[in-house]
């Protein structure tokens, strides 16, 4: 079967023969629906610190990953033949697709049982894949790490892939939420997804007493500023790694008494929290679909800046 791997850092994603996958004990095989693409795939084939997190290379790319099952190895109980299911990226095996084994850049795909959470009854392929780690992670942030509350004041820093639908999950359990975001072309999803209001740069929150900011943009100054934007005791929650380090007042910090925590990934269990929000359409992010011939440009558009909202390869 056809897959598109990584070869090596600046080389484009090479689309090789590779055999089909067979289910060994506690493994079941997936036909695969859908398969996310994320701004980490451009740093996996730009940036060479990526390969500390690869096995072997070649390897097939690709971490968001939804399908049937349709083989199961020895000792599976957990999941059978006709099931559709999603894959845990973070999942307790602890083989991340795409990255420490071949991922979901192909028609079929092996992944430890463990790793699959089941998709409720009227949730699509396209958000199923996207739901395995952009909405993982999101949800895990203001959900999980960042506690949010309904009747609490939150800001969400960034309203891309990831700010979208965090900030929608809190505004769908009860807060009051302000969005952040330099791009003036997407204020418009902010207004429809229940955002209170939008401003374009974070040091506009200064002095607004907010219980939680959630930050998925990670610019550094994002961070740094949102401490001026908390109340006492508040919670700051940093997701995005858009810059590598921040420059903090400690002065601000203490005398709030401010609590920074940072967010990686998530659970299992948030995988399936998000699901229901999915399926139950009160969380509808953007999705734009493209075809499995489509996967290299469209990682090239993600490079480029081109896409708002999640990309998402659907397979016949």
């Amino acid at each position: 079967m056809k897959a598109w791997q990584f070869t090596g850092t600046h080389e484009p994603l090479a689309l090789n023969e590779i055999d089909e996958p067979t289910p060994g004990p506690g493994e079941v095989v997936l036909d695969v629906k859908a398969a996310g693409l994320c701004h980490s795939d451009v740093g996996v084939l730009e940036d060479e610190s990526w390969l500390a997190l690869l096995g072997t290379v070649p390897v097939t790319m690709g971490h968001e990953v939804a399908g049937v099952v349709s083989a199961v190895g020895e000792g599976v109980t957990n999941v059978k033949v006709g099931d559709s299911v999603g894959v845990c990226p973070t999942g307790p095996s602890g083989g991340a697709p795409g990255y420490a084994r071949n991922g979901g850049f192909q028609p079929r795909h092996m992944v430890p049982a463990s790793d699959v959470v089941p998709m409720p009854e009227g949730l699509s392929f396209a958000l199923a894949a996207a739901g395995t780690d952009a909405g993982m992670t999101s949800y895990h942030a203001i959900a999980s790490i960042g506690a949010v509350k309904a009747g609490e004041k939150v800001a969400v820093i960034g309203l891309g892939g990831l700010g979208q639908i965090g900030a929608r999950v809190a505004i769908v359990k009860g807060a009051d939420v302000t969005v952040c975001e330099i791009n003036e072309a997407v204020w418009p999803l902010a207004e429809k997804i229940g955002a209170t209001r939008v401003v374009k740069d974070v040091a506009e929150l200064a002095g607004e007493d907010f219980d939680l900011v959630v930050d998925y943009a990670g610019f550094g100054t994002t961070t740094a500023q949102a401490i001026d934007a908390i109340r006492r005791d508040g919670t700051i929650v940093v997701v995005g790694m858009g810059r590598p380090e921040i420059a903090i007042s400690t002065i601000g910090l203490i005398t709030k008494q401010a609590r920074i925590l940072g967010s990686n990934g998530g659970t299992m269990q948030d995988v399936a929290d998000c699901y229901e929000l999915f399926a139950s359409g009160e969380v509808e992010p953007q999705i734009t679909t493209i075809t499995f011939d489509e996967i290299p440009q469209g990682i090239e558009r993600l490079h480029r800046g081109e896409v708002t909202g999640r990309l998402v390869a659907l397979y016949e």
